[in-house]
């Protein structure tokens, strides 16, 4: 009996969708709200069924009910449910998606316990298709289309990464039990209907510090992996700082066996072989991510200083440093094996970097004069454009010269002084493009409140609805809205040293970030926001992830 009244219910509610979209069409906000309320409905009509709760299979969720938030979504028709029977097809003679579909079946098959075979597979019926096809200019390098219905589902895209996105979405709208690796019980439906999504940035990053404390190559991985389910596409390495150097560099050997021998509180430190490196690039790259290296200077530079007495002015190397103060280092900047040196470091890490930026650093430069300032970085970012790279660099570059085509990273505060604000807004109609990362929103190492144990408190606390509710097309006064090419969510590791920490800190913060970088302002809403963040809850903690239960989020009661 109550199997049937739920196919009634699941009957009535694919009725009211449809009619929901006739009447309302397909904007994304209000659809998303609409979407959870039926959802709502039909959950409540199976728990005033009367039988137990393991009588009947729960409904699938609700087509977009996602994180980002695709930009159009149309629900309806039959869901598609995958058996033992279901295979991935992939267009014949198509490597980029056969790639795809093996990341795909690698992670269903643990949790569902079917094969899942990958086949080639031109008029495959049924299933689960992965297509590439040039015809989708609307698609654009990353975009998608996924269509489900009672046959199978069915994701086109125009490029590898757009088909890679595609395959997140898949995953979300799968039960979260998904993400587990042993087998686990199904059914493992998809909602009907239609997504066709598209980034509104193509610059959507997180930031790691294996500076202050050093992270290992797999647990690099472990955070890649995460990233990647939420549609983040840079991996910024901050690889250099005053308490470590991360990177080897075959002309300055001692920078990393000695710069990097420490962290912050005195730990063994450590640092990537360059083959170590290319083994993060690749593992980046297989999950559509572009490695953006950061080599910090003139400041944040005590450890390569401590490396090599000639780097320093009076010629005399200070001690390894394991603090956490800011401000103190600098390059000997009118010193021309300074410049020798940063040609040197910028040389071998570009060769290392197949991706098109580099990061140079900029900030908190305390112990370098304007002066000094401006005339270095005047030198460098040339060094930069010879090796073939995009400068990137924190948003004091602007005080100085901006190469042609660089990008500032903003991290002010809202209470950031005008004539700052001003002078970074001037760059960006100037031609500067703006990565927004401002620190009382999206830097990950802040507290949540004052009870959090881990992370500072310098940029005030940052709850979650703080750091997504913000729209960066205009936070920056001045700055045109075009010159936004995108968010980053930076993890700084004063406080962090371990995958635990990273965790509770950056989540589930991060998955705000990847939103404001992904999804439509259209879409940009908090209240149905935390409805389908609370639907990530059981996600993560199928994944592992030890995320930050905020009060502000209903997460759902856990089982």
């Amino acid at each position: 009996m109550v199997s049937v009244r739920l196919r009634k219910a699941h009957r009535c509610d694919a009725r009211r969708r449809d009619q929901l979209v006739r009447q309302h069409g397909t904007s994304p906000r209000l659809l998303g709200s609409l979407l959870l309320v039926v959802a709502a409905g039909v959950a409540g009509l199976a728990a005033v069924s009367g039988g137990p709760a393991t009588a009947a299979a729960p409904a699938a969720r609700p087509l977009g009910d996602i994180v980002p938030a695709p930009a159009s979504v149309r629900p309806g028709g039959t869901p598609y449910t995958l058996t033992d029977r279901t295979r991935i097809h992939v267009d014949e003679g198509s490597p980029e998606a056969r790639r795809v579909a093996a990341h795909l079946a690698s992670v269903l098959r643990p949790s569902t316990g079917y094969a899942l075979p990958v086949v080639d597979d031109d008029e495959g019926r049924g299933g689960i298709r992965l297509r590439l096809t040039p015809r989708e200019p609307a698609l654009g390098e990353e975009g998608y289309r996924l269509e489900s219905g009672r046959h199978g589902v069915t994701i086109t895209a125009r490029e590898e990464a757009g088909l890679f996105h595609g395959v997140q979405t898949l995953r979300q709208q799968l039960p979260a039990a998904v993400e587990k690796d042993t087998r686990q019980n199904g059914p493992w439906t998809v909602a009907g209907g239609t997504v066709v999504d598209t980034p509104r940035y193509a610059y959507r990053g997180a930031m790691l510090d294996v500076s202050r404390h050093f992270f290992t190559v797999e647990q690099v991985k472990r955070y890649v992996d995460r990233m990647a389910l939420y549609k983040v596409n840079k991996l910024h390495l901050h690889l250099s700082d005053d308490q470590g150097w991360r990177i080897a560099v075959d002309s300055w050997p001692r920078l990393a066996a000695y710069g990097g021998s420490t962290q912050v509180g005195g730990g063994p430190g450590g640092f990537y072989t360059k083959a170590q490196y290319r083994e993060i690039v690749a593992y980046a790259a297989s999950r559509h991510l572009e490695v953006v290296p950061e080599i910090d200077m003139p400041g944040h530079t005590n450890a390569a200083l401590a490396s090599y007495a000639e780097l320093n002015c009076d010629g005399v190397a200070p001690p390894l440093y394991t603090g956490t103060a800011v401000g103190f280092s600098s390059l000997c900047v009118r010193e021309d094996i300074t410049y020798d040196f940063v040609d040197d470091v910028i040389r071998e890490l570009a060769a290392l970097t197949p991706g098109r930026h580099l990061h140079i650093g900029g900030d908190e430069a305390h112990s370098t004069s304007h002066e000094d300032y401006v005339a270095f970085m005047d030198r460098v970012q040339p060094i930069v454009a010879k090796y073939g790279k995009t400068v990137i660099g924190w948003h004091q570059l602007t005080g100085a010269n901006p190469a042609k085509g660089a990008l500032a990273q903003y991290w002010g505060l809202d209470r950031t002084g005008d004539a700052e604000k001003a002078r970074v807004a001037a760059a960006a109609r100037n031609g500067t493009g703006l990565i927004l990362s401002p620190a009382d929103r999206i830097y990950l190492d802040m507290k949540y409140t004052k009870d959090t144990p881990l992370g500072l408190s310098w940029a005030g606390y940052v709850e979650v609805r703080r750091s997504y509710d913000w729209d960066p097309a205009t936070y920056l006064p001045g700055a045109p809205a075009s010159a936004v090419v995108g968010v980053e969510a930076p993890l700084w590791t004063e406080t962090i040293s371990s995958s635990a920490h990273i965790d509770r800190m950056a989540f589930p913060r991060l998955l705000g970030a990847a939103e404001l970088g992904w999804s439509p302002a259209a879409t940009h809403d908090w209240e149905t926001y935390r409805q389908r963040l609370a639907g990530q809850g059981p996600r993560m903690e199928a994944l592992g992830i030890d995320y930050y239960r905020s009060p502000q989020v209903p997460w759902p009661a856990a089982r």
